[in-house]
């Protein structure tokens, strides 16, 4: 019923003297040498920020409250079938993660549909955490994100994106495009077709594609993009892990008539050949690059491209000021739909990474309403090939990716999550900066 988020000042001056000060008082209490403070810091502290958290996400202060929420019983929202989660009915709420993973499991049926549900969320859900999410924090996103290893990345992605092309196209259509689309207007409902049409325009729009330009795509999933960009004149190079994607991509450049300026590799962004290119797009991979490899991938980028070149990234971000639902929210994303992409942040710290990569950002948009827009239209044509989903991979499956599609539109419209466009370039002196007067403008 209330929103909850960490305040930046009291709370975290608590919180950073809790991590500081217990492994200290531990020290003294076992009469330890001071010197032994530096190894029982790494040892004691994050699971110190773990139960900090776990516990001020009971007692943290509302916030936001939510108004209008209809007041109702538990019962009148799902049916609980397993016995251990008896005591959760009445006006008791059931904690997030609980919900779901129940969910998924069979243990609980919902009563309406899931995106209605979880438009009153805060009526019968509680954004705290529970033990399973604490054990997926410490033992498999911390290191996942501290790890980021060519292995890693590839059998994630591989896990993820060469489930089935028929799975993907459950929700994504014919286009097969998992990254936002763009409205171009709020007077009419438009297409998930011409939402993702809107954007393909868009981004060779922003970077000037032109007639011979060598294009590199970063993480081109099923090549659409580089295929619309060959389409212009331009030869492509897209890069993708995905087995499955790679050949799809080859398929349409050759059914556009365009094979021979399309050149689909599967490999990882690490490996792309050292070569120069007049524009580098990414659209929604590099979260996957990990916060810690980020600086690293910006630099090699930056390399790969002409001095008089433009770089475009879109990619998922977050809100600065955040909640605990948000929190709940990304642990989800990072156990089910995307696990690896940690670099996920607010904006700021994009454009900082960028700067220290040599780059100057000439025009940046946030786009959270056009990805809800997306992802709703992803959630309807989901909803409609239920029975196909269900027959092939199962009732599990089927409801993982419901469950995900219906919050993340609801999530990227109330600004929890996001997603930007940013257009770079090399900050040179002699980077001709005017052709962005009137490049820029829609």
């Amino acid at each position: 019923m209330t929103f909850t988020r960490w305040p930046l000042q009291g709370t975290l001056l608590r919180l950073i003297g809790a991590v500081l000060g217990v492994p200290l008082l531990v020290n003294f209490m076992i009469g330890a040498p001071l010197v032994w403070y530096l190894v029982l810091l790494p040892i004691l502290g994050l699971p110190v920020f773990a139960g900090y958290n776990v516990l001020y996400a009971k007692v943290a202060p509302a916030v936001r409250p939510q108004k209008g929420l209809p007041g109702k019983n538990l019962e009148e929202y799902m049916t609980i079938k397993k016995s251990e989660l008896a005591g959760y009915k009445g006006r008791s709420k059931i904690p997030i993660e609980t919900f779901f993973e129940n969910y998924f499991d069979g243990h609980i049926d919902i009563k309406e549909d899931m995106l209605e549900l979880l438009e009153v969320r805060h009526d019968w859900a509680s954004f705290t955490w529970t033990m399973g999410q604490v054990k997926f924090f410490l033992t498999q996103w911390i290191p996942e994100t501290l790890w980021h290893s060519k292995k890693q990345d590839e059998d994630q992605v591989r896990d993820h994106y060469d489930r089935g092309d028929d799975f993907y196209e459950a929700f994504l259509g014919p286009m097969m495009i998992y990254t936002s689309g763009i409205m171009s207007t709020s007077s009419k409902r438009e297409t998930l077709e011409e939402l993702q049409q809107n954007k393909l325009d868009l981004v060779c729009k922003k970077v000037q594609l032109k007639p011979g330009h060598r294009m590199l795509d970063i993480g081109c999933g099923w090549g659409t993009l580089s295929v619309h960009a060959a389409k212009q004149g331009a030869k492509v190079t897209g890069v993708t892990l995905g087995k499955n994607q790679a050949a799809w991509g080859t398929r349409k450049a050759e059914e556009a008539g365009v094979a021979g300026n399309v050149n689909i590799l599967c490999e990882d962004y690490r490996d792309i050949p050292a070569q120069k290119y007049d524009r580098i797009t990414c659209l929604e991979m590099a979260e996957h690059v990990g916060v810690l490899r980020f600086q690293t991938f910006l630099t090699q980028v930056r390399e790969m491209l002409e001095d008089d070149g433009i770089f475009f990234m879109q990619i998922a971000g977050l809100r600065r000021a955040w909640q605990y639902e948000d929190l709940m929210w990304g642990l989800f994303m990072a156990k089910y739909v995307f696990p690896g992409a940690d670099a996920s942040t607010p904006l700021n710290w994009y454009i900082e990474q960028l700067e220290r990569a040599g780059f100057e950002v000439a025009h940046s948009e946030t786009l959270g309403v056009h990805y809800s827009a997306t992802i709703y239209r992803w959630y309807s044509n989901w909803l409609k090939n239920k029975d196909k989903i269900i027959a092939k991979y199962g009732t599990r499956w089927y409801r993982i990716w419901e469950y995900f599609l219906a919050y993340s539109t609801i999530v990227a419209r109330q600004g929890s999550a996001t997603v930007y466009q940013l257009v770079c370039h090399k900050n040179l002196n002699s980077f001709d900066r005017s052709q962005f007067i009137e490049g820029l403008a829609r």
